[in-house]
């Protein structure tokens, strides 16, 4: 197979670079397999970059990005940074690179695997048959908003604004829509249309557009109860389609239904195939450098790439397959062991997924 894809790998800070390197092994395993041939470029960003460079966001980072076919980003942040000006705030970086590609949709997959039941805090009957995936819009909303500070008779006073116009709406409502026709059927779109304008406008697009996807369930349901709903009955979602600062929330408390944040995968997405891929956990640098983090979230990052950006769907079936193997076998990183006594190191989780990829 001639056709090279180009990956720009970004390492990033605390156990980026370790749960990175497992998943650049898994690239080198899916050659092997498949024949899939990638070219690798690596980059700074995030805190790293800020020590080194003097900004979150390198343009040769960037122009690296522009060029690839798709990135994949271990993790950036930690508290070494968190007292910096907001220029130099490794998450201003974030924010940064998915405007510059164009990025509006940050897919995030929660599906609890059987063997993992009892890593999560839910009852493992309420758990039976999770698989649900949270669509959360990347551009608008209050993180993107005006904001300002004023002296006011009460001391100071802070203002987030928080504005969507139509088309952001639509177009991660549509993409919403296109992945729920490919799953169960079922969205649900997740709101505040009982206090919010932008909410209510949110509500109005969806109605417009449902009629197109004539297929598909639609529920609204306010985030409040959708919180609540999670952890009640979460098998029962599918999509979960909302803005910004909700996406954000619900797609970390879904997470922990699957037991750990380790083990969850995102792509952020713009038009067309090109995406951004990273494991939902943050950087975690009280244990960077000891060997001892989770790799699934990064890997199954990697399968979501193949699925989402490559098409390629036997690579991306034959490393969750893998993933599942290693898990039903009992073997455990530290964040998902019940017996923490027994659990094993980031390259040895790496080592036993690549040994259990096979066509």
């Amino acid at each position: 197979m001639s056709d090279v894809k180009k990956i720009a790998v970004i390492a990033g800070d605390g156990i980026g670079p370790e749960v990175v390197a497992e998943a650049e092994k898994v690239l080198t395993r899916i050659t092997e397999l498949f024949g899939y041939k990638f070219e690798l470029e690596h980059g700074l960003f995030g805190g790293i970059a800020i020590d080194e460079r003097g900004t979150p966001l390198p343009e040769d980072t960037l122009a690296m990005c522009r060029r690839a076919d798709a990135v994949l980003l271990g993790a950036v942040g930690g508290p070494k940074w968190d007292n910096n000006s907001k220029e130099l705030r490794p998450e201003t970086g974030l924010l940064g690179i998915r405007k510059e590609l164009g990025l509006f949709s940050n897919i995030r997959p929660a599906t609890v695997f059987e063997c993992l039941k009892e890593a999560s805090t839910i009852k493992p009957e309420v758990l039976e048959g999770t698989d649900l995936v949270v669509v959360r819009e990347l551009t608008g909303g209050s993180y993107f908003g005006e904001k300002f500070r004023r002296d006011t008779a009460n001391g100071q006073e802070a203002t987030d604004t928080c504005v969507y116009n139509e088309m952001e709406i639509e177009r991660i409502v549509r993409q919403a829509f296109e992945i729920s026709g490919k799953r169960r059927k079922k969205l649900a779109s997740v709101d505040k249309a009982n206090v919010m304008e932008t909410s209510r406008l949110w509500r109005e697009v969806v109605n417009r557009i449902a009629p197109e996807f004539p297929e598909i369930e639609v529920e609204h349901i306010l985030v409040d109860n959708c919180a609540m709903q999670l952890l009640r009955r979460p098998s029962s979602f599918d999509v979960i389609v909302t803005e910004n600062m909700f996406g954000d929330i619900l797609s970390d408390e879904a997470a922990m239904l699957t037991g750990s944040i380790g083990m969850l995968s995102s792509a952020s997405l713009g038009e067309g195939s090109f995406g951004l891929y990273e494991p939902v956990h943050g950087s975690a640098p009280d244990i960077a450098g000891q060997g001892i983090s989770n790799p699934i979230a990064t890997i199954l990052s990697v399968a979501l790439m193949f699925r989402l950006t490559f098409n390629f769907e036997d690579a991306a079936a034959c490393i969750e397959a893998a993933v599942k193997e290693v898990l039903d076998a009992g073997h455990r990183t530290g964040d998902i062991a019940v017996d923490k006594s027994k659990a094993i190191g980031t390259v040895q989780m790496g080592e036993l997924i690549i040994k259990q990829m096979r066509i």
